[in-house]
């Protein structure tokens, strides 16, 4: 039974999608600034960006559109009104930003660095808002819950395989600095989530 005083409150819920996504979306400007990518959907927007010069915005959210079904089978109502908000407003954000910041200067090691981190940090408020940013994270969700695969053995390798792939679209020095990203993030994830150490939901 859930304790009261461990549950976000509807305004706390509120907050998380608003700003998670924002946070996400300065790692997509610096990254997209620099060159760079990242795993997962967001990553699967950025090589489809690359490769055809599309607005990575609505990449992003068309093709989230088709894992909302899955989510809403796998993770129910809740996780995915609160995911489809939090893809959306990523969508709005990463086309908003640019628009209100612009680097005269931008190391590419620090855009990959920082970047990993705050994408990090945006995810862990959407994990314990019970959200998510769509896409490869409820497909390898859906699969531990249905198939017994490791969920993050498989989010591993799907990024390995975006990030793979960007050798298409990228220099080999920008994949490496993606990489490096992409072990940031994960640095973030795997340092502050730990099952049963946060008690909200």
């Amino acid at each position: 039974m859930s304790d009261r005083s461990t549950s976000h409150s509807l305004f706390e819920d509120a907050q998380s999608l608003l700003v998670a996504p924002l946070f996400f979306a300065f790692t997509v400007l610096l990254f997209r600034e620099a060159g760079l990518l990242t795993g997962g959907t967001v990553g699967i927007a950025f090589l489809i960006h690359y490769a055809s010069g599309w607005a990575l915005g609505p990449v992003l959210f068309a093709i989230n559109v088709p894992f909302y079904a899955l989510a809403l089978r796998a993770m129910g109502k809740a996780f995915t009104l609160k995911t489809f908000i939090a893809v959306s407003l990523l969508s709005i954000y990463s086309e908003w930003l640019p628009k209100l910041v612009s680097f005269a200067s931008l190391d590419r090691l620090f855009a990959a660095i920082m970047g990993g981190f705050l994408a990090g940090i945006s995810l862990l408020m959407l994990i314990r808002h019970k959200s998510s940013l769509g896409g490869l994270g409820i497909l390898v969700i859906h699969l531990q819950n249905t198939r017994g695969w490791r969920a993050g053995k498989l989010q591993m390798a799907a990024d390995c395989l975006i990030l793979g792939a960007a050798i298409f679209v990228r220099d080999p020095v920008s994949v490496g600095l993606s990489i490096v990203g992409a072990l940031a993030l994960n640095l973030v994830i795997a340092v502050n989530h730990k099952a049963g150490r946060y008690m909200g939901n």
